[in-house]
Protein backbone atom coordinates (compact mmCIF):
# COMPACT_ATOMS: atom_id res chain seq x y z
CA UNK A 1 0.00 0.00 0.00
CA UNK A 2 1.48 3.33 -1.03
CA UNK A 3 1.12 6.12 1.48
CA UNK A 4 0.75 9.73 0.49
CA UNK A 5 3.03 12.39 1.86
CA UNK A 6 2.13 16.01 2.45
CA UNK A 7 4.85 18.31 1.17
CA UNK A 8 7.17 18.33 -1.80
CA UNK A 9 10.14 20.28 -3.03
CA UNK A 10 11.59 20.90 -6.47
CA UNK A 11 15.01 19.43 -7.11
CA UNK A 12 17.19 20.84 -9.88
CA UNK A 13 19.48 18.31 -11.51
CA UNK A 14 22.00 19.50 -14.14
CA UNK A 15 21.17 17.93 -17.47
CA UNK A 16 17.70 16.86 -16.42
CA UNK A 17 14.39 18.62 -16.07
CA UNK A 18 13.04 19.51 -12.63
CA UNK A 19 11.51 16.68 -10.63
CA UNK A 20 9.09 16.82 -7.76
CA UNK A 21 10.63 15.02 -4.83
CA UNK A 22 8.40 14.00 -1.94
CA UNK A 23 9.78 14.50 1.54
CA UNK A 24 9.11 12.88 4.88
CA UNK A 25 6.65 14.88 6.94
CA UNK A 26 4.12 13.88 9.57
CA UNK A 27 2.76 10.63 10.92
CA UNK A 28 -0.61 11.61 9.48
CA UNK A 29 0.92 11.46 6.01
CA UNK A 30 2.16 7.88 6.37
CA UNK A 31 -0.27 6.17 8.74
CA UNK A 32 -2.92 3.76 7.56
CA UNK A 33 -6.31 5.47 7.38
CA UNK A 34 -8.12 2.13 7.26
CA UNK A 35 -8.45 1.46 10.98
CA UNK A 36 -10.29 -1.58 12.26
CA UNK A 37 -12.22 -0.59 15.36
CA UNK A 38 -14.86 -1.91 17.72
CA UNK A 39 -16.64 -0.86 20.91
CA UNK A 40 -16.11 -1.95 24.51
CA UNK A 41 -19.18 -4.21 24.49
CA UNK A 42 -18.09 -6.34 21.51
CA UNK A 43 -17.32 -9.92 22.49
CA UNK A 44 -13.81 -11.27 22.17
CA UNK A 45 -15.17 -13.71 19.56
CA UNK A 46 -16.51 -10.82 17.47
CA UNK A 47 -13.27 -8.88 17.94
CA UNK A 48 -11.18 -11.86 16.83
CA UNK A 49 -13.46 -12.31 13.81
CA UNK A 50 -12.88 -8.65 12.88
CA UNK A 51 -9.13 -9.20 13.08
CA UNK A 52 -9.32 -12.29 10.88
CA UNK A 53 -11.66 -10.69 8.36
CA UNK A 54 -9.41 -7.61 8.01
CA UNK A 55 -6.05 -9.40 8.36
CA UNK A 56 -4.88 -7.23 11.27
CA UNK A 57 -3.23 -7.93 14.61
CA UNK A 58 -5.05 -5.27 16.60
CA UNK A 59 -8.36 -3.49 16.90
CA UNK A 60 -8.79 -0.01 18.33
CA UNK A 61 -11.59 0.20 20.87
CA UNK A 62 -13.57 3.42 20.45
CA UNK A 63 -16.27 5.32 22.21
CA UNK A 64 -18.74 6.46 19.60
CA UNK A 65 -20.19 9.88 20.25
CA UNK A 66 -23.00 11.80 18.62
CA UNK A 67 -22.27 12.75 15.04
CA UNK A 68 -20.26 9.59 14.36
CA UNK A 69 -17.17 10.77 16.24
CA UNK A 70 -14.86 7.95 17.30
CA UNK A 71 -12.66 8.56 20.33
CA UNK A 72 -10.07 5.83 20.95
CA UNK A 73 -10.23 4.45 24.49
CA UNK A 74 -8.22 1.23 24.23
CA UNK A 75 -6.69 -1.39 22.02
CA UNK A 76 -6.99 -5.18 21.78
CA UNK A 77 -4.22 -7.21 20.16
CA UNK A 78 -4.19 -10.82 19.06
CA UNK A 79 -1.75 -11.41 21.91
CA UNK A 80 -4.24 -9.95 24.42
CA UNK A 81 -6.84 -12.45 23.24
CA UNK A 82 -4.48 -15.41 23.58
CA UNK A 83 -2.96 -14.42 26.95
CA UNK A 84 -6.07 -13.00 28.65
CA UNK A 85 -8.84 -15.24 27.28
CA UNK A 86 -7.72 -18.35 25.40
CA UNK A 87 -4.86 -19.54 27.67
CA UNK A 88 -6.92 -19.35 30.89
CA UNK A 89 -9.85 -21.04 29.11
CA UNK A 90 -12.34 -18.18 29.40
CA UNK A 91 -15.46 -17.92 27.24
CA UNK A 92 -14.85 -15.76 24.15
CA UNK A 93 -18.61 -15.23 23.85
CA UNK A 94 -18.96 -13.57 27.27
CA UNK A 95 -15.66 -11.70 27.72
CA UNK A 96 -15.72 -8.31 25.94
CA UNK A 97 -13.14 -6.13 24.25
CA UNK A 98 -13.62 -3.68 27.13
CA UNK A 99 -12.65 -6.41 29.61
CA UNK A 100 -9.25 -7.07 28.03
CA UNK A 101 -8.33 -3.85 26.20
CA UNK A 102 -5.25 -1.90 27.17
CA UNK A 103 -6.58 1.03 29.14
CA UNK A 104 -3.47 3.20 29.11
CA UNK A 105 -3.81 3.96 25.43
CA UNK A 106 -1.03 5.94 23.83
CA UNK A 107 -2.10 8.08 20.86
CA UNK A 108 -0.29 10.53 18.63
CA UNK A 109 -1.54 13.63 16.84
CA UNK A 110 -1.59 13.36 13.07
CA UNK A 111 0.52 16.53 12.91
CA UNK A 112 3.37 14.90 14.88
CA UNK A 113 6.65 14.28 13.06
CA UNK A 114 7.87 10.78 12.26
CA UNK A 115 10.91 10.96 14.52
CA UNK A 116 8.82 12.25 17.41
CA UNK A 117 6.32 9.44 16.85
CA UNK A 118 9.11 6.86 16.91
CA UNK A 119 10.40 8.37 20.14
CA UNK A 120 6.94 8.13 21.74
CA UNK A 121 6.52 4.52 20.60
CA UNK A 122 9.96 3.56 21.90
CA UNK A 123 9.46 5.32 25.24
CA UNK A 124 6.00 3.77 25.76
CA UNK A 125 7.02 0.36 24.39
CA UNK A 126 4.26 0.10 21.76
CA UNK A 127 4.42 -1.39 18.27
CA UNK A 128 1.21 0.27 17.07
CA UNK A 129 -0.20 3.69 17.85
CA UNK A 130 -3.60 5.20 17.02
CA UNK A 131 -3.39 8.54 15.21
CA UNK A 132 -5.88 11.23 16.21
CA UNK A 133 -6.90 14.62 14.85
CA UNK A 134 -6.92 17.88 16.81
CA UNK A 135 -10.27 16.90 18.38
CA UNK A 136 -8.96 13.53 19.58
CA UNK A 137 -10.92 11.60 16.94
CA UNK A 138 -9.43 8.43 15.50
CA UNK A 139 -8.12 9.08 11.97
CA UNK A 140 -5.49 6.38 11.47
CA UNK A 141 -3.07 3.90 12.95
CA UNK A 142 0.69 3.65 12.60
CA UNK A 143 2.83 0.61 13.18
CA UNK A 144 6.51 -0.11 13.36
CA UNK A 145 6.13 -1.68 9.90
CA UNK A 146 4.81 1.62 8.48
CA UNK A 147 7.73 3.54 9.95
CA UNK A 148 10.30 0.98 8.78
CA UNK A 149 8.92 1.19 5.24
CA UNK A 150 9.27 4.98 5.15
CA UNK A 151 12.72 4.93 6.75
CA UNK A 152 13.92 2.26 4.31
CA UNK A 153 12.82 4.44 1.39
CA UNK A 154 14.61 7.45 2.87
CA UNK A 155 17.80 5.45 3.53
CA UNK A 156 17.70 4.19 -0.05
CA UNK A 157 17.57 7.80 -1.25
CA UNK A 158 20.57 8.63 0.97
CA UNK A 159 22.53 5.73 -0.51
CA UNK A 160 21.92 7.14 -3.98
CA UNK A 161 23.76 10.31 -2.94
CA UNK A 162 26.99 8.36 -2.49
CA UNK A 163 26.75 6.79 -5.95
CA UNK A 164 25.84 10.12 -7.51
CA UNK A 165 28.74 11.88 -5.83
CA UNK A 166 31.16 9.44 -7.46
CA UNK A 167 29.65 10.00 -10.93
CA UNK A 168 29.93 13.78 -10.49
CA UNK A 169 33.56 13.48 -9.38
CA UNK A 170 34.46 11.33 -12.39
CA UNK A 171 32.80 13.81 -14.76
CA UNK A 172 34.49 16.78 -13.12
CA UNK A 173 37.97 15.28 -13.46
CA UNK A 174 37.78 14.43 -17.17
Amino acid sequence: MRRSRQSSTTVEDPGRRSERKETMTTIGAVCSRDVVFTTRDATVAATAALMRQNHVGCVVVVEQLNGGKRLPVGMVTDRDIVIEVIAPGLDVETITAGDIMSTELVTVAESEGLLETMEIMRYKGVRRIPVVDSNGQLVGIASIDDLLEVLAEELSELAKIVARERVHEVQARR
